[in-house]
């Protein structure tokens, strides 16, 4: 009798969109419990970037129950200032994303670069040379050709 009565409250048609909204609800719920049971201090714990991306990812989610709610009660969430929210964090939550790709960018290691540039372009014959006018300066002399000041 109990499920004859729910089919009376609402459309046949929407009850397999409201199961699923249900469901995940239900599994908002679930985590927003866990992360509450967490101690403040381990959530402080963290490096300041994963804090930014917890910080966004909780405003995000209020923000949209809250824009859930609007629309349950009738209300147009576009014309709200919760649309206006929801981008500011969108916004946030892409610069995040830029700071966290920058540092996974591979690093230009400028020796690294440069002996590899030198080994492809290694020319046996050159090293020949360079050595040859090498031994040609005596060792006592430098390698600068400015004449000493009195």
């Amino acid at each position: 009798m109990a499920a004859d009565s729910r089919s009376e409250d609402y459309p046949q048609e929407i009850d397999e969109q409201l199961t699923g909204f249900h469901s995940s609800v239900s599994s908002v719920k679930t985590m927003l419990e866990k992360l509450m049971a967490m101690p403040r201090s381990d959530l402080q714990k963290l490096d300041p970037l994963d804090q930014a991306k917890l910080d966004l990812m909780s405003a995000y989610t209020l923000n949209s129950l809250f824009w859930m709610y609007l629309v349950t009660q009738g209300v147009n969430p576009r014309e709200h200032a919760i649309k206006q929210e929801l981008e500011r964090i969108r916004t946030c939550m892409n610069k995040v994303k830029e700071i966290t790709d920058r540092k996974k960018a591979a690093r230009l290691d400028k020796g690294a670069a440069a002996r590899f540039l030198r080994n492809a372009f290694y020319d046996p014959k050159e090293k020949d040379s360079r050595r040859k006018a090498a031994d040609e300066t005596p060792a006592g002399a430098s390698q600068s050709k400015r004449p000493k000041q009195s």
